[in-house]
């Protein structure tokens, strides 16, 4: 069985390099030796095969790619956005310029709650922690002179997600290129809201429903978009242990298959876009091994729960981003080193694309200079430290295997605790991955408190005279007042006739059990706002209310 699977294995690295030649001709060390594809025991047992097997095939411990980054890199996708549609624009083109492989849009919060910039909740909020987006108008300037025909762009957009997709989907379409050749993803992820985030509008169930409307309209007519990112990152920044980021992570992706399949959907339908989100802490050997569970304990998720058949459909794919929680104001410089620890478990553990942090991002939104740090981070660790020449170097490690093993017993015992409490949306409810998450994070505060856990620079080292750093970027007071003009503009010159029928239609459909997606892409076509498609659907759903849980 063990020579079977080998060679199955390198009938997939020779497809794979037949249509996809390996980035260089020859791996070799400093010392004139050659690095092999993988490196796997000599004579590899029932117990390998089970856990580890190969990469690119079932249970993917190992990878889901044959040739992981012997063949691909993974993407380097920094995460911008500011102020305006105009400034976060040259952003992109910057960091395109300077060898980003992929765009990650950062909304502002009026944007991630369906609010207009004019509205009077949306004051003091527009354009500071991310890029306003109020119609189709404002998309078409932020994706100017980027070719979407070519690049992938993921949006880490959550309640309002099927706004978002169909402004970007209406954009594209008047650069010429049709919904079926964009790739990219959106986030969509509403379980985490809940649980950890706080960017909510409507109550889980509707939220359900239009999360599998996207699921059913992307598997027909946008077949190489990722439908959903199921966030572990936004849990970790909450507090959660890297167990945790696991099982509650896998435990909403469960939820949202049971949500596409009570709706009649097939699994292998939609799973094989499904994609997740992670968190690169600081302790390099337990998140490489974090990732290697993840993979692992999905696959026979979708294998032995859902019965997929389809492999896709069982991979694990995940973008990762190093963690926000860990920069530190004191000592900002300290966090280039973080984020480095952080990039080298995320490509360890095999991401298939990364977000680097930047070292002033605890003080103000990244600098230019700090962003092109961040991004030369990754371009080191790939081009530099020979960790991308072999697949999954760290397979076989004592210590790796044994932490990998740990992870999966822990998050599995918590899976199963969610299922006898009815799955993720009844755990939610009850409060219980909220009080796991501030359990963890109280305990991580003492420690940090106590100098039990050190935190350079901040509880520990803390000593010397610091400059302060210079060129922080700040978001222009005037910045609301343009948006909010070029706002009124677009809205005097569309044909309001128009909005009001696409706006009613909506709303009727949203009473029904019609597919929403094609009713608001026909709205963001006719330059329906945000803040008026979600207040079409505000007014049949109504809005989520959280109820004490602690």
């Amino acid at each position: 069985m063990a020579n079977e699977r080998k060679a199955a294995w390198e009938a997939a690295v020779d497809r794979k390099t037949s249509k996809t030649p390996e980035r260089k001709p020859a791996f070799m060390s400093s010392s004139g030796f050659e690095i092999d594809r993988l490196y796997f025991p000599e004579f590899p047992g029932e117990d390998y095969e089970e856990k580890l097997g190969y990469p690119g095939q079932y249970p993917f411990t190992r990878g889901i790619q044959p040739t992981m980054y012997r063949g691909r890199l993974w993407t380097m996708r920094q995460y911008a956005g500011f102020a305006t549609a105009e400034e976060s624009n040259a952003r992109y083109r910057y960091l395109m310029s300077h060898g980003e492989t992929g765009i990650s849009v950062a909304f502002d919060l009026p944007t991630q709650l369906g609010y207009d910039s004019d509205d009077p909740i949306a004051e003091g909020e527009v354009g500071k922690v991310g890029v306003a987006i109020d119609s189709l108008h404002d998309m078409e300037i932020l994706l100017k002179d980027i070719p979407l025909e070519k690049i992938s762009t993921s949006m880490t957009i959550n309640a309002p997600a099927a706004v978002l997709l169909a402004f970007y989907t209406a954009a594209a379409e008047l650069q010429g290129v049709s919904a079926d050749k964009l790739t990219g993803t959106i986030q969509n992820d509403i379980l985490k809201e809940y649980a950890a985030r706080g960017t909510y509008i409507f109550p889980p169930a509707p939220s359900m429903r239009i999360i599998t409307d996207i699921f059913r309209y992307c598997a027909e007519e946008m077949p190489l978009w990722n439908t959903i990112s199921i966030s572990g990152y936004h849990i970790r920044e909450a507090g959660a242990t890297a167990a945790q980021e696991v099982a509650f992570t896998l435990a909403d992706g469960i939820a949202y298959v049971e949500a596409a399949l009570k709706a009649g959907m097939d699994v292998d339908e939609f799973a094989g876009r499904l994609a997740f989100f992670f968190n690169a802490h600081n302790n390099l050997l337990e998140e490489v091994a974090k990732f290697r569970a993840a993979r692992r304990m999905w696959a026979k998720i979708m294998k032995e729960r859902f019965k997929a058949k389809n492999e896709r459909s069982m991979m694990l794919r995940f973008h990762t981003q190093t963690a926000g929680s860990t920069l530190t104001a004191g000592q900002p410089d300290n966090n280039i080193v973080r984020v480095a620890v952080q990039t080298l478990a995320a490509v360890l553990g095999g991401t298939q694309s990364l977000h680097t942090n930047s070292r002033d991002e605890a003080l103000a939104l990244p600098s230019e200079n700090s962003v092109r740090t961040a991004l030369r981070t990754q371009q080191i660790v790939a081009y530099e430290s020979g960790i991308a020449d072999t697949i999954d170097p760290f397979a076989g490690s004592y210590c790796v295997e044994a932490m990998t093993d740990k992870i999966e017993s822990v998050a599995s015992e918590y899976i199963a605790k969610i299922d006898d409490m009815g799955g993720a949306v009844k755990a939610i409810e009850q409060g219980f991955f909220q009080r796991e998450i501030t359990e963890s994070a109280y305990e991580l505060q003492k420690a940090t408190e106590s100098r039990e856990q050190t935190v350079v620079g901040v509880n520990r080292f803390t000593g010397g005279d610091e400059a302060p750093l210079t060129g922080l970027l700040r978001v222009n007071a005037e910045t609301a007042d343009a948006q909010i003009a070029k706002l009124r503009r677009m809205k005097a010159g569309r044909n309001n006739d128009e909005v009001k029928k696409r706006l009613a239609k909506l709303r009727e459909a949203a009473k029904s059990d019609k597919n929403l997606m094609p009713f608001i892409l026909d709205c963001a076509r006719a330059y329906c706002t945000e803040g008026e498609i979600c207040g079409e659907l505000r007014a049949v759903f109504g809005e989520y209310r959280p109820t004490e849980v602690f």
